[in-house]
């Protein structure tokens, strides 16, 4: 029953991302079918925006939760869909140009990465279109900008925007409702491509894409709106000029990203000497965090809650390098409670001096106090300690079972039954059954 509903919820979500790809890819087509019968309205202007989505395109930049983003590619389709009067005279594009326009410089961006050169020993890159994460940005930014047009264009274009002076706030606020609208457009889409990609619950996925607006998406909706009203006074000089600050912010994005790959090294490492050392089996703080991980997403997590979770599962038997004989099979599930709140006390100190976030040290800290209650005792326990007992405990089992001889299948059974006896008492019961219902994504 469990695998049944993972396999028409893996469909589900596969029928969603079709879907929004086929209805991007159709208003691209009816954009590029209008633009040619009708021909381009202002071409010097439209050749200016092409090339800095274009440009926008080569330069993009990798955000936490690994989403890839375009910022100036994004802010110049969304300035070109509120572009209004350009040096005081009125521009007559329209929607479909735009979409036109933005699907153009799309993929000219994508062109420098078929030129690049195959370095030897180096994977071959695959082409855009080939990257499921390329088709997905290109495909919601090339329907949020088509939003932001089809709400601004034609009441542009009918004669209704001019009764708003162009310096006046009532234009200003006209054009922040329309940027925000097409924000909450982009980030509706970006939640559900990303939870079709990741297997996220839809909420978790959208309360990451809100939370986000408030970092680089503020910058590309402030910097698309300030082009569009600069342009009106000082013409095309307005997309380097306005986009300079958008390309510096991109610089300390870059640099945080370097940040976090030196905390994601330093995390593998810990992670590691508890197997280099004997403690554990090979591959068990791996097993333990693919398995946290698939639960966390059947829980509702989000990206950034994932990541911690996932950050203190590979270091959560980090305190058994401070025993003196290693458990057997490093399971530490089968000690004694109070020999595990030791354990996990001790890597929680360890883990609080090494630059991560506090959180994960907090994690660890309490991954061996048991729930209390018959719901399942929430209280004060982390939900992700919670998470990482149940799948360090079923890992720890699964390896007991194996080394009876039992099968796979059959181990796998009496873990989870195992599990179920402690549910509510020492493991969270949510945490068990969520485990039931995943239990053929979670390798242990």
């Amino acid at each position: 029953m469990a695998v049944g509903r993972t396999v028409r919820a893996r469909a589900a979500r596969g029928s969603t991302a079709r879907a929004i790809h086929a209805a991007a890819a159709a208003l691209l087509v009816l954009a590029l079918g209008a633009v040619a019968v009708r021909g381009v309205a202002e071409p010097r202007v439209a050749l200016a925006f092409t090339a800095l989505i274009a440009l926008g395109e080569c330069v993009r930049i990798t955000l936490p939760g690994d989403r890839e983003q375009a910022p100036i590619g994004a802010a110049g389709a969304l300035a070109y869909a509120l572009l209004g009067p350009l040096r005081g005279v009125p521009t007559a594009h329209g929607t479909l140009q735009v979409v036109a326009v933005t699907g153009i410089g799309l993929l000219l961006g994508w062109l420098p990465g078929l030129a690049l050169p195959h370095r030897p020993g180096r994977p071959h890159r695959r082409p855009p279109w080939a990257d499921p994460a390329r088709r997905d940005s290109a495909a919601r930014r090339l329907i949020a900008a088509g939003f932001a047009a089809a709400v601004f264009q034609p009441l542009y274009n009918g004669g209704l925007v001019e009764r708003f002076s162009p310096e006046g706030p009532a234009y200003g606020a006209f054009l922040t409702t329309v940027a925000a609208l097409a924000a909450l457009c982009d980030a509706t889409l970006a939640a559900l491509l990303r939870a079709c990609a990741k297997g996220l619950r839809f909420p978790a996925a959208l309360e990451d894409e809100l939370r986000s607006l408030f970092g680089i998406g503020s910058a590309i909706v402030a910097t698309g709106m300030l082009v569009s009203l600069a342009a009106g006074e000082v013409g095309l000089w307005a997309l380097p000029l306005f986009c300079t600050p958008l390309l510096l912010a991109q610089v300390s994005f870059r640099r945080a990203a370097a940040v976090r790959a030196t905390t994601g090294q330093t995390i593998a490492s810990l992670a590691r000497a508890t197997e280099v050392a004997g403690y554990t089996p090979h591959g068990h703080a791996r097993r333990v965090a693919d398995t946290a991980c698939a639960l966390g997403r059947e829980l509702g997590l989000g990206t950034r809650e994932l990541a911690l979770l996932e950050y203190a599962a590979l270091m959560h038997d980090v305190g058994q390098l401070s025993l003196v004989e290693p458990v057997p099979d490093g399971a530490t599930a089968l000690l004694s409670f109070a020999e595990q709140q030791r354990i996990a006390r001790l890597g929680s100190e360890v883990i609080s001096r090494t630059g991560v976030p506090r959180q994960v040290a907090e994690q660890v800290a309490r991954l061996a106090d048991p729930c209390a209650g018959p719901a399942g005792g929430e209280g004060s326990v982390p939900l992700a300690a919670r998470i990482i007992r149940v799948a360090n405990a079923h890992d720890d089992l699964l390896t007991a079972a194996r080394g009876r001889g039992l099968g796979e299948a059959v181990g796998r059974l009496e873990a989870l039954e195992v599990l179920r006896l402690g549910r509510g008492r020492v493991y969270d019961a949510r945490v068990v059954d969520a485990l039931a219902r995943v239990g053929g994504q979670a390798r242990g």
